[in-house]
């Protein structure tokens, strides 16, 4: 029965592009049905190079409740800004 099947996250690469976005779930009982529901639902159009796909239970993702613990350390770091940096007048639209 499908309601058993455990839920699956899909992420596509399009054509030019350089990262994986999340486009959706699948239900399969395992990851290679989970790899053949996914082409089948999300790149009927021909719109992947590629697929990824994780175990929804797999992932992993952090309390906002604990969001100024874990990204307060960052704002001490203001080299990290491009904003530090000074351009050269000849650089004019980075």
């Amino acid at each position: 029965m499908t309601s058993d099947w455990p839920l699956w996250e899909v992420f596509i690469r399009v054509p030019g592009g350089l990262s994986h976005r999340h486009v959706g779930s699948v239900h399969a009982p395992d990851e290679a049905m989970a790899l053949r529901h996914a082409r089948d639902t999300y790149t009927r159009r021909m719109e992947g190079v590629s697929l990824w796909i994780i175990r929804s239970r797999d992932i992993v993702c952090s309390d906002p409740a604990h969001s100024d613990e874990l990204f307060d350390p960052a704002e001490s770091k203001i080299y990290r800004h491009p904003g530090f940096y000074k351009l050269p007048p000849e650089v004019e639209h980075m």
